[in-house]
């Protein structure tokens, strides 16, 4: 391959650094922040929350590549131009997504939140154990992250539903689909697990016209995006006893300022956006292939369909 320069912008100067790092262990390739004069001739990106002037600086972009699973982060100016935009899709990113959500799950069917309640008060009392064929789950996304986490836990023998803007079919778990079926989804669950990707109609979906189909005492536990959620109305629908407590890792401004209410609630579990990432090798690994793939003129692996704004 002949050498080329790929511009990594990320908005964590580490994570720009580990990528640059990744990337500079294949031949023949020079990784470069944005800053570098040999950015400005760069034919490949590698992006993370990057600037909205990426596409003006260096103007001669073949391929662009998200340093994640989701692509929402991106600027709008991206899903409009022609230059191919693909994500990375790992299976230890998915299996991590999955034991993230098994803990949450866990936490309230064995009722460790109420345990946790209890010791800071130095009470002892013990609840009755629910089986995972009692214990009902919702995954509210079925793409390949939902879709797995949904199988995973059916596996292990949870009763699991799954919701999403289309209709699928997975084995053990009950398939809806559209506004129209979402009721009927939501009613039953002892858990809901949000991992749907963030567009204009899932933005704001976890607000309280969905929470009200919730029965009392759902766990809601969020892995998707925290422009998905209405922070208030899911602090009233805790406080009010429709939800027993929520599992948070993402949220609209991150990092949480410190004055955030989410921080300080009982029942409200919060993780630094944390439940799963890809390695920078693998992000690097799936961009050089793309790479080589497009230079040999052949499809293009977890290219994103802009139209839709995911993959």
């Amino acid at each position: 391959m002949a050498e080329l320069t790929i511009v990594v912008d990320c908005n964590d100067a580490a994570v720009a650094d580990e990528l640059c790092h990744a990337l500079a262990q294949f031949s023949g390739v020079r990784a470069v922040l944005p800053g570098h004069p040999a950015a400005a001739g760069a034919a490949y990106a590698c992006c993370w929350y990057p600037n909205p002037a990426l596409l003006q600086r260096p103007p001669g972009l073949k391929l662009i590549m998200a340093a994640g699973a989701g692509v929402d982060h991106l600027p709008e100016s991206l899903f409009r131009c022609d230059i191919p935009l693909c994500r990375v899709a790992d299976g230890n990113l998915r299996h991590g997504m999955f034991e993230y959500e098994l803990w949450g799950v866990l936490r309230f069917q064995r009722y460790f939140d109420r345990a946790r309640a209890h010791q800071q008060r130095c009470e002892w009392k013990i609840y009755p154990q629910r089986a995972a064929a009692d214990f009902r789950v919702g995954v509210m996304g079925l793409g390949d992250i939902g879709s797995y986490i949904a199988a995973q836990l059916a596996a292990l023998g949870y009763q699991v539903s799954g919701w999403s803007r289309s209709q699928k079919a997975l084995e053990g778990v009950a398939c809806s689909a559209g506004a129209a079926e979402l009721n009927a989804f939501l009613r039953p669950l002892d858990a809901v697990i949000n991992v749907l990707p963030l567009t204009a109609q899932t933005r704001g979906i976890l607000a309280r016209p969905l929470l009200e189909q919730l029965p009392d005492g759902a766990g809601l536990i969020n892995c998707g995006r925290g422009e998905h959620m209405m922070a208030e109305d899911i602090l009233q629908a805790l406080d009010s006893g429709r939800l027993a407590g929520a599992v948070l890792d993402v949220f609209p401004e991150e990092p949480l300022p410190a004055d955030d209410r989410l921080w300080r609630h009982p029942q409200v579990v919060v993780t630094p956006h944390m439940a799963s990432t890809a390695p920078p090798v693998v992000v690097a690994r799936q961009l050089m292939e793309n790479i080589v793939r497009q230079q040999s003129g052949r499809p293009l692996k977890n290219e994103v369909k802009k139209e839709a704004g995911y993959c």
